[in-house]
This record gives structure tokens, sequence and C-alpha cells, in this order.
């Protein structure tokens, strides 16, 4: 097997000729997984809210050369009306990008008031049968208009919609996502994740390299992390260390977030002109990372464009509610 040279060190060189050199890169750090289809990494846009929105992704990422493996929404299913769906649908296909909807009513926007406490309460997770309820819904309807990724908060809503999936009631083809709202921070609450049926888990983008190479030691589960997060999950900006992301948490989405910018969600008209603003800017920032992967010689080993196939995963059995 020929083995692949390393990325160059971020200002390497300069600094070894003034005695400052890189810590020595440990082999046993890397990743051992890898998409099926090969690849490392994928791309994802965030928080594309509406087909317009969508429609400016896929035109500024045609622009500046960006590739997209998936587009996510944060407002959810229900925020967005059928004729909608279908259009994002359309141009998902049309250009082979993953479409991922957010499922149903989350804590955040419930009448609980524990949310808004220190200490957070339940945070996003859905609140009693009808929160539950309402993911399911919201589910199912985006299925039917030929959604196939789903985004999650909730670990119970994530369990429900595995069984369904697994009966026949949602396609076989599915996949769902585990928000950064809810990401697992450790080994352990990353298995039982991947366990309850999730294709790719949002791990929270302040992980250290050292706990990605933790997590890896014990799932191969695709792993998406915020290369840029937004402010309230942060603010973190990870840019130069975008090649060690890739060579520990492989397999990994690359997500494009943006800093320093007003929430969107729940999105409406009345935020038209930032969420478009925003979305184009979340695609430059994804032009900036991989101009940095280049620059450094660590921009191979990405997925084929339409691919979204996380692999074989390992679950618990579906016998029991």
């Amino acid at each position: 097997m020929t083995l692949r040279p390393a990325p160059r060190r971020p200002g390497g060189d300069a600094l070894r000729r003034i005695g400052h050199p890189a810590p020595a890169v440990d082999p046993a750090d890397a990743s051992p997984h890898s998409f099926p289809d090969g690849g490392l990494w994928r791309t994802e846009v965030p928080s594309v809210e509406s087909p317009e929105v969508l429609a400016a992704v896929l035109a500024e990422s045609e622009r500046l050369d960006v590739p997209v493996h998936r587009v996510s929404q944060g407002s959810g299913v229900w925020m967005l009306t059928d004729g909608e769906i279908a259009e994002m649908v359309a141009a998902c296909a049309e250009r082979a990008v993953e479409l991922c909807l957010f499922t149903g009513p989350r804590g955040t926007w419930d009448t609980g008031a524990a949310t808004r406490t220190d200490s957070g309460g339940g945070g996003l997770r859905a609140r009693g049968h009808d929160g539950l309820a309402g993911c399911v819904e919201d589910a199912l309807r985006a299925a039917q208009s030929g959604v196939r990724c789903l985004l999650v908060a909730d670990e119970g809503v994530l369990w429900t919609l595995h069984r369904l999936r697994a009966e026949g009631v949602l396609p076989a083809d599915t996949t769902f996502k585990v928000s950064a709202l809810i990401g697992p921070v450790n080994p352990a609450a990353f298995a039982v994740h991947e366990r309850l049926g999730a294709d790719s888990l949002n791990v929270p983008s302040d992980l250290t390299l050292a706990h990605l190479t933790e997590i890896r030691r014990v799932s191969r589960a695709p792993m998406d992390l915020y290369v840029e997060a937004p402010d309230d999950l942060g603010g973190y900006v990870r840019m130069y260390e975008a090649a060690e992301l890739i060579r520990r948490g492989a397999p990994l989405y690359l997500k494009f977030g943006l800093s320093r910018a007003a929430g969107i969600y729940p999105y409406g008209a009345h935020l038209r002109e930032h969420a478009l603003a925003s979305a184009r800017e979340r695609v430059r920032r994804g032009r900036l990372v991989l101009d940095l992967l280049a620059r450094h010689g660590a921009d191979d080993g990405m997925s084929p464009l339409g691919s979204r196939d996380p692999g074989p995963l390992v679950r618990f059995p579906v016998d029991a509610p």
C-alpha cells in the first residue's frame, strides 16, 4: 500500500528554521475509518431554511466551486409548506445534494419555562407524547415528499424513528442525523447514539483533537463538525485544524457555519435578507477551508459528490419499545 505524504503543517517550515519545530504526528491518532466510497470527508452547508436560500447556496457553490454533499435546515419540517419541501427536494435531486430537514417541536419553542433557566432544563428535547408525536408526523410528511435525511434533537425521537425505519413505515434508505444541540461529548455517548439509530452525529465544536481520537476508537459512525460554529454553539473557528480534524475524525462532514451572525430559527420571510446573505457567506467560508486544505496538501480524500451512504453501523435490537 502506498502511503499518502503527510500534509504540510501550518507555518511548519518557517518555524523550524528558527527553532520551533511542530510536535511529531502520532500515526496512532489517525482514524482507521472512512466512508463506504473510500472518502474521508464530505461537506455540509447548514441553516438552509427555504427554497430561495437553497437556490442561493447552490448558485454560490457553483460560482466559488465549492462541492456540497449535504445541506441542512434548522427550523423544522413544520415550518415549510408542502410546495416548499417539494421545491427543495427537486433542486437537491438535480444537483445530487442530500437534503436534511429538522423534525418537529422542540423544548426551546415549547411551553416549558425550564429551557430558559440557567440549567437549560430539558433543552431541545421533545416534551411529552405530543412532542414525540409531532416529530414523527414531521418525519412521515417529509418522507412522503421525498426527503431521505432527518435531523433529530432527542434520543427518544431518534430511537422511535429508527424503529419506524426498521418496520418499513419510513423508507429503509432514510438516514438520521443527530443535532449539534444534543451532540455527544464522550465515546460512550457517541456509541449509544449510533446504536439508537444515528447515521451521522454532530459533535460539539469544542471537542479537542484527542476527544475525536477517543471517539474513533469505539465507533466508525460518520461525524459532523462545525469548522466554524454559530455563536450559540460557541462561535469557534477551527479552519487551521481542518486537516487534523479529518485525519482524526474520518469519516467526517465538514460543516461550514458562521460566527457573528444573528440566529434565524424559526425562519420566516421577516429574516429573508439576513438568511440569504449569511447563506452565501457560509459557502464562502467553505471556499476558505478548501483553499487552506489545498495549500497544505490535505485536500484529497473527499467523497464523490452525491455520496450519502453512512456504511454499516451498530444498532440495538428493535424488538423492544
